[in-house]
C-alpha cells in the first residue's frame, strides 16, 4: 500500500521523497488499514456474548453515537451521529456493544444508506427484539469539499424493524426521544 501512496503523490505532482512527505506513504497505509479495519471483524466477536436476560419491556435507546466512515465513491470521510433504539424481547445487549457494532460496519468503505441497514440487520439478528430503529445523521465530505460544496448539509437515514415499522406510536416515541422531546 505504501508504494501505491507514493505513486499517488507523484501522480499529483508531489515528490514523495521531500522532507514533509517521506513518511506519508507509511502513515497513510497505517491510517487506511485502521479506517477499513471493520472488514476483518466478526459480529460474534464484537458482541462477545454480552447478551443479558431482558427484565424490561421498555424502549432502550443509545443516541448521539459518533460515527466516522469513508464514502466508497470518493474515499472521503462522512461523519455524524447514530441513534439506536430497540424494544427487548428476551435479551438486552451490553450498551457498549452498540457503538462497537456501529464501528465494525463504519470502518469499511460505505454509503450511509447501507451502513444503517447493516447496523439494523446485525442488531436484529443478535437481539431478536420486538422492534428496532437506527437513525443516522451525517455530513459527507464529498459534498462539503468538492462537488456542490455545501458545508452545512446533513443526510438523514432511518432504518426501522418490527414495532418501530408497524406501530406509529412506537416510531413516534423513538423519534421524540432521539430528538430530545420527552
Amino acid at each position: 500500500m505504501e508504494e501505491i501512496v507514493a505513486k499517488l503523490l507523484q501522480a499529483i505532482g508531489e515528490d514523495p521523497h521531500r522532507e514533509g512527505l517521506r513518511k506519508t506513504p507509511k502513515r497513510t497505509a497505517e491510517s487506511f488499514r485502521f479506517l477499513t479495519s471493520g472488514y476483518v471483524l466478526k459480529l460474534e466477536d464484537v458482541v462477545n456474548g454480552a447478551l443479558l436476560p431482558a427484565d424490561t419491556t421498555g424502549m432502550v435507546i443509545v443516541k448521539d453515537i459518533e460515527c466516522y466512515s469513508l464514502c466508497e465513491h470518493h474515499l472521503l470521510p462522512f461523519v455524524g451521529k447514530v441513534h439506536v433504539g430497540y424494544i427487548p424481547d428476551r435479551h438486552v445487549i451490553g450498551l457498549s456493544k452498540i457503538p462497537r457494532v456501529i464501528d465494525m460496519f463504519a470502518r469499511r468503505l460505505q454509503v450511509q444508506e447501507r451502513l444503517g441497514e447493516q447496523i439494523a440487520n446485525a442488531l436484529v439478528s443478535i437481539l431478536k427484539p420486538k422492534g428496532l430503529g437506527v437513525i443516522i445523521e451525517a455530513s459527507h465530505f464529498c459534498m462539503m469539499m468538492r462537488g456542490v460544496e455545501k458545508q452545512h448539509s446533513i443526510a438523514v437515514t432511518s432504518h426501522l424493524r418490527g414495532l418501530f415499522l408497524t406501530d406509529p406510536k412506537t416510531r413516534e416515541e423513538f423519534t421524540k426521544l432521539v430528538r430530545g422531546n420527552t
